[in-house]
Protein backbone atom coordinates (compact mmCIF):
# COMPACT_ATOMS: atom_id res chain seq x y z
CA UNK A 1 0.00 0.00 0.00
CA UNK A 2 1.50 3.36 -0.99
CA UNK A 3 1.10 6.49 1.09
CA UNK A 4 2.00 10.15 0.85
CA UNK A 5 3.19 9.85 4.46
CA UNK A 6 6.38 8.18 5.62
CA UNK A 7 4.91 7.99 9.15
CA UNK A 8 1.28 8.28 10.17
CA UNK A 9 -0.36 7.66 13.54
CA UNK A 10 -4.09 7.77 14.28
CA UNK A 11 -5.20 8.15 17.89
CA UNK A 12 -2.25 6.14 19.15
CA UNK A 13 -1.96 5.63 22.92
CA UNK A 14 0.25 3.79 25.38
CA UNK A 15 -0.74 3.05 28.95
CA UNK A 16 1.57 1.57 31.57
CA UNK A 17 0.55 0.28 34.95
CA UNK A 18 2.52 1.42 37.95
CA UNK A 19 4.15 -1.31 40.02
CA UNK A 20 2.74 0.30 43.11
CA UNK A 21 -1.02 0.28 43.39
CA UNK A 22 -1.65 -0.56 39.73
CA UNK A 23 -2.13 3.10 38.82
CA UNK A 24 -2.27 3.74 35.07
CA UNK A 25 0.35 6.01 33.54
CA UNK A 26 -0.54 7.43 30.13
CA UNK A 27 2.78 7.85 28.29
CA UNK A 28 1.18 8.75 24.94
CA UNK A 29 -2.41 9.93 24.59
CA UNK A 30 -4.63 10.00 21.47
CA UNK A 31 -1.78 11.15 19.24
CA UNK A 32 -2.40 11.66 15.52
CA UNK A 33 0.69 12.63 13.55
CA UNK A 34 1.66 12.81 9.87
CA UNK A 35 5.21 12.95 8.51
CA UNK A 36 5.36 13.54 4.73
CA UNK A 37 7.76 11.53 2.60
CA UNK A 38 11.22 12.93 1.95
CA UNK A 39 11.28 15.58 4.70
CA UNK A 40 13.47 16.22 7.72
CA UNK A 41 11.18 15.92 10.73
CA UNK A 42 12.00 16.84 14.33
CA UNK A 43 10.24 15.36 17.35
CA UNK A 44 10.55 17.56 20.44
CA UNK A 45 9.36 17.48 24.00
CA UNK A 46 10.58 17.77 27.58
CA UNK A 47 11.86 14.69 29.40
CA UNK A 48 8.93 12.35 29.98
CA UNK A 49 6.81 13.88 27.21
CA UNK A 50 6.44 10.53 25.43
CA UNK A 51 9.00 10.87 22.60
CA UNK A 52 10.85 7.61 23.25
CA UNK A 53 7.61 5.71 23.78
CA UNK A 54 6.29 7.00 20.45
CA UNK A 55 9.46 5.95 18.64
CA UNK A 56 9.31 2.50 20.23
CA UNK A 57 5.71 2.09 19.04
CA UNK A 58 6.68 3.14 15.51
CA UNK A 59 9.40 0.48 15.52
CA UNK A 60 7.07 -2.10 17.12
CA UNK A 61 9.37 -2.44 20.13
CA UNK A 62 6.30 -1.83 22.28
CA UNK A 63 2.69 -2.24 21.19
CA UNK A 64 0.13 0.58 21.47
CA UNK A 65 -2.75 0.31 23.91
CA UNK A 66 -5.03 1.97 21.35
CA UNK A 67 -4.88 3.52 17.91
CA UNK A 68 -2.61 2.62 15.01
CA UNK A 69 0.60 3.62 13.25
CA UNK A 70 1.82 3.12 9.68
CA UNK A 71 5.15 3.43 7.90
CA UNK A 72 4.79 4.12 4.17
CA UNK A 73 1.22 2.87 4.43
CA UNK A 74 2.11 -0.42 6.15
CA UNK A 75 0.98 -1.21 9.68
CA UNK A 76 4.06 -0.96 11.91
CA UNK A 77 3.35 -4.35 13.46
CA UNK A 78 3.84 -6.06 10.08
CA UNK A 79 7.50 -7.25 9.90
CA UNK A 80 7.98 -6.02 6.32
CA UNK A 81 7.03 -2.47 7.40
CA UNK A 82 10.40 -2.16 9.13
CA UNK A 83 12.52 -3.35 6.20
CA UNK A 84 12.76 0.22 4.92
CA UNK A 85 13.73 1.69 8.32
CA UNK A 86 17.19 2.52 9.67
CA UNK A 87 17.44 3.21 13.40
CA UNK A 88 20.07 4.80 15.64
CA UNK A 89 19.02 4.69 19.32
CA UNK A 90 20.34 7.21 21.81
CA UNK A 91 22.12 4.80 24.14
CA UNK A 92 23.38 2.18 21.71
CA UNK A 93 25.83 -0.50 22.83
CA UNK A 94 28.11 -2.27 20.36
CA UNK A 95 30.41 -5.19 21.28
CA UNK A 96 33.74 -3.49 22.00
CA UNK A 97 35.82 -6.53 20.98
CA UNK A 98 34.69 -6.07 17.36
CA UNK A 99 36.37 -3.77 14.87
CA UNK A 100 34.36 -1.12 13.01
CA UNK A 101 34.28 -3.34 9.92
CA UNK A 102 33.38 -6.40 12.01
CA UNK A 103 30.52 -4.61 13.73
CA UNK A 104 29.05 -3.33 10.46
CA UNK A 105 29.46 -6.74 8.87
CA UNK A 106 27.63 -8.38 11.79
CA UNK A 107 24.71 -5.92 11.74
CA UNK A 108 24.54 -6.02 7.95
CA UNK A 109 24.17 -9.81 8.08
CA UNK A 110 21.43 -9.48 10.70
CA UNK A 111 19.53 -7.13 8.38
CA UNK A 112 19.64 -9.68 5.53
CA UNK A 113 22.44 -8.21 3.38
CA UNK A 114 24.54 -10.82 1.57
CA UNK A 115 28.33 -10.86 1.90
CA UNK A 116 28.94 -9.20 -1.48
CA UNK A 117 26.65 -6.29 -0.57
CA UNK A 118 28.38 -5.89 2.79
CA UNK A 119 31.88 -5.90 1.29
CA UNK A 120 30.88 -3.10 -1.08
CA UNK A 121 28.77 -1.02 1.29
CA UNK A 122 30.91 -1.02 4.47
CA UNK A 123 33.98 0.83 3.08
CA UNK A 124 31.66 3.37 1.43
CA UNK A 125 29.92 4.16 4.72
CA UNK A 126 33.11 4.31 6.78
CA UNK A 127 34.35 6.98 4.37
CA UNK A 128 31.03 8.84 4.48
CA UNK A 129 31.03 9.11 8.32
CA UNK A 130 34.75 9.98 8.51
CA UNK A 131 36.04 6.62 9.82
CA UNK A 132 37.88 5.39 6.72
CA UNK A 133 41.12 4.78 8.68
CA UNK A 134 39.44 3.23 11.72
CA UNK A 135 37.68 0.25 10.19
CA UNK A 136 40.18 -2.33 11.51
CA UNK A 137 40.44 -0.79 15.00
CA UNK A 138 38.55 -2.39 17.88
CA UNK A 139 35.62 -0.39 19.19
CA UNK A 140 37.09 -0.19 22.71
CA UNK A 141 39.51 2.40 21.29
CA UNK A 142 36.74 4.55 19.76
CA UNK A 143 35.68 7.83 21.38
CA UNK A 144 31.99 8.49 22.08
CA UNK A 145 31.76 10.69 19.00
CA UNK A 146 33.36 7.99 16.83
CA UNK A 147 30.91 5.40 18.15
CA UNK A 148 28.07 7.79 17.25
CA UNK A 149 29.41 8.10 13.70
CA UNK A 150 29.67 4.30 13.48
CA UNK A 151 26.10 4.00 14.75
CA UNK A 152 24.94 6.26 11.93
CA UNK A 153 26.79 4.04 9.44
CA UNK A 154 25.00 1.02 10.93
CA UNK A 155 21.62 2.73 10.47
CA UNK A 156 22.45 3.49 6.82
CA UNK A 157 23.80 0.06 5.87
CA UNK A 158 20.78 -1.31 4.02
CA UNK A 159 19.89 2.00 2.31
CA UNK A 160 16.72 2.74 4.33
CA UNK A 161 13.98 5.06 3.10
CA UNK A 162 13.12 6.16 6.65
CA UNK A 163 15.92 7.01 9.06
CA UNK A 164 14.93 7.25 12.74
CA UNK A 165 17.61 9.01 14.78
CA UNK A 166 17.60 9.51 18.55
CA UNK A 167 20.10 12.27 19.51
CA UNK A 168 22.37 11.50 16.52
CA UNK A 169 25.01 14.14 17.35
CA UNK A 170 25.31 13.31 21.06
CA UNK A 171 28.99 13.43 22.02
CA UNK A 172 30.10 14.60 18.58
CA UNK A 173 32.32 17.70 18.28
CA UNK A 174 31.07 20.76 16.30
CA UNK A 175 32.96 19.79 13.13
CA UNK A 176 31.58 16.25 13.36
CA UNK A 177 28.04 17.56 13.87
CA UNK A 178 28.33 19.64 10.72
CA UNK A 179 29.67 16.63 8.78
CA UNK A 180 26.77 14.48 10.02
CA UNK A 181 24.28 17.17 8.96
CA UNK A 182 25.89 17.25 5.51
CA UNK A 183 25.51 13.47 5.23
CA UNK A 184 21.86 13.65 6.27
CA UNK A 185 21.12 16.53 3.91
CA UNK A 186 22.53 14.45 1.08
CA UNK A 187 20.17 11.62 2.01
CA UNK A 188 17.05 13.79 1.84
CA UNK A 189 18.16 14.94 -1.61
CA UNK A 190 17.64 11.29 -2.65
CA UNK A 191 14.16 11.09 -1.07
CA UNK A 192 15.04 9.59 2.32
CA UNK A 193 12.79 10.70 5.19
CA UNK A 194 14.59 11.60 8.42
CA UNK A 195 12.76 11.35 11.74
CA UNK A 196 14.91 13.11 14.33
CA UNK A 197 14.51 13.10 18.10
CA UNK A 198 16.78 15.71 19.68
CA UNK A 199 17.12 18.15 22.56
CA UNK A 200 19.40 20.46 20.54
CA UNK A 201 16.76 22.96 19.47
CA UNK A 202 19.15 25.15 17.48
CA UNK A 203 20.22 22.15 15.37
CA UNK A 204 16.61 21.08 14.81
CA UNK A 205 15.76 24.64 13.75
CA UNK A 206 18.65 24.73 11.25
CA UNK A 207 18.14 21.21 9.92
CA UNK A 208 14.48 20.18 9.99
CA UNK A 209 11.59 21.14 7.69
CA UNK A 210 8.78 20.03 9.99
CA UNK A 211 8.52 19.67 13.75
CA UNK A 212 6.11 18.26 16.32
CA UNK A 213 6.15 19.12 20.02
CA UNK A 214 4.79 16.68 22.60
CA UNK A 215 3.57 17.69 26.03
CA UNK A 216 2.60 15.09 28.64
CA UNK A 217 2.08 12.49 25.93
CA UNK A 218 -0.14 14.68 23.76
CA UNK A 219 0.57 16.48 20.50
CA UNK A 220 0.86 20.15 21.49
CA UNK A 221 2.04 21.64 18.19
CA UNK A 222 2.87 20.42 14.67
CA UNK A 223 3.80 22.11 11.41
CA UNK A 224 6.47 23.54 9.12
CA UNK A 225 9.19 25.27 11.08
CA UNK A 226 9.09 28.31 8.81
CA UNK A 227 5.39 28.78 9.63
CA UNK A 228 5.82 28.19 13.37
CA UNK A 229 8.63 30.71 13.69
CA UNK A 230 6.94 33.52 11.73
CA UNK A 231 5.29 35.79 14.28
CA UNK A 232 4.54 38.88 12.20
CA UNK A 233 5.88 42.39 12.52
CA UNK A 234 9.26 43.85 11.61
CA UNK A 235 12.57 44.45 13.30
CA UNK A 236 14.79 47.43 12.45
CA UNK A 237 18.34 48.08 13.62
CA UNK A 238 19.12 51.81 13.70
CA UNK A 239 22.00 54.10 14.74
CA UNK A 240 22.83 57.80 15.15
CA UNK A 241 19.29 58.66 16.28
CA UNK A 242 18.67 61.35 18.91
CA UNK A 243 16.67 60.79 22.08
CA UNK A 244 13.93 63.09 20.79
CA UNK A 245 13.60 61.08 17.59
CA UNK A 246 13.50 57.83 19.59
CA UNK A 247 10.72 59.20 21.80
CA UNK A 248 8.85 60.13 18.62
CA UNK A 249 9.12 56.55 17.33
CA UNK A 250 7.95 55.14 20.68
CA UNK A 251 4.51 56.55 19.94
CA UNK A 252 3.83 53.59 17.60
CA UNK A 253 6.69 51.10 18.09
CA UNK A 254 8.96 49.74 20.82
CA UNK A 255 12.73 50.24 21.11
CA UNK A 256 15.56 48.53 22.94
CA UNK A 257 19.33 49.21 22.99
CA UNK A 258 21.55 46.97 20.85
CA UNK A 259 25.21 46.65 19.83
CA UNK A 260 24.57 48.66 16.66
CA UNK A 261 22.60 51.36 18.47
CA UNK A 262 18.88 50.64 18.87
CA UNK A 263 16.41 47.99 17.75
CA UNK A 264 12.86 48.92 16.75
CA UNK A 265 10.02 46.37 16.90
CA UNK A 266 7.13 47.41 14.63
CA UNK A 267 3.87 45.47 14.62
CA UNK A 268 2.95 46.15 10.98
CA UNK A 269 4.47 47.12 7.65
CA UNK A 270 2.93 50.59 7.92
CA UNK A 271 4.54 51.11 11.33
CA UNK A 272 7.90 49.89 9.98
CA UNK A 273 7.66 52.41 7.11
CA UNK A 274 6.78 55.19 9.56
CA UNK A 275 9.82 54.27 11.65
CA UNK A 276 12.08 54.38 8.58
CA UNK A 277 10.73 57.81 7.67
CA UNK A 278 11.25 59.16 11.21
CA UNK A 279 14.82 57.78 11.42
CA UNK A 280 15.80 59.28 8.06
CA UNK A 281 14.16 62.61 8.85
CA UNK A 282 16.22 62.75 12.06
CA UNK A 283 19.46 62.07 10.15
CA UNK A 284 19.80 58.53 11.50
CA UNK A 285 20.90 55.34 9.75
CA UNK A 286 18.97 52.14 8.97
CA UNK A 287 21.45 49.30 9.64
CA UNK A 288 19.02 46.46 8.85
CA UNK A 289 15.32 45.73 8.34
CA UNK A 290 13.73 42.30 8.28
CA UNK A 291 10.56 40.44 9.31
CA UNK A 292 10.47 39.58 12.99
CA UNK A 293 10.63 35.88 13.83
CA UNK A 294 10.77 33.67 16.89
CA UNK A 295 13.38 31.02 17.56
CA UNK A 296 12.42 27.38 17.92
CA UNK A 297 13.45 27.67 21.56
CA UNK A 298 10.91 30.49 22.02
CA UNK A 299 8.17 28.38 20.43
CA UNK A 300 9.15 25.29 22.44
CA UNK A 301 9.17 27.11 25.78
CA UNK A 302 5.87 28.86 25.10
CA UNK A 303 4.23 25.60 23.98
CA UNK A 304 5.47 23.38 26.79
CA UNK A 305 5.02 26.00 29.53
CA UNK A 306 1.44 26.91 28.56
CA UNK A 307 -1.05 25.77 31.16
CA UNK A 308 1.57 24.56 33.67
CA UNK A 309 0.98 27.29 36.24
CA UNK A 310 -1.64 26.54 38.84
Amino acid sequence: MSSVFAVETVGIEKLYKSRFGGREIRAVSNLSLQVPRGVKFGLLGANGAGKTTLVKMLLSIVHPSAGSARIFGRDVQAPDARVSVGYLPENHRFPTYLTGIGMLDHYGALSGMDSAQRRQRIPELLAVVGLRDWGRVRLKKYSKGMLQRLGLAQALLHRPQLLVLDEPTDGVDPIGRREIRDVLNGLTDTGVTIFLNSHLLSEVEDFCDYVAILKRGELALQGKISHLLARGGYQLSISNVSEAARNNICEFASLSPSDAGWTIFAASRDDANRAVDRVRAAGGFIESLHPSTSTLEDVFVETTAAGTAK
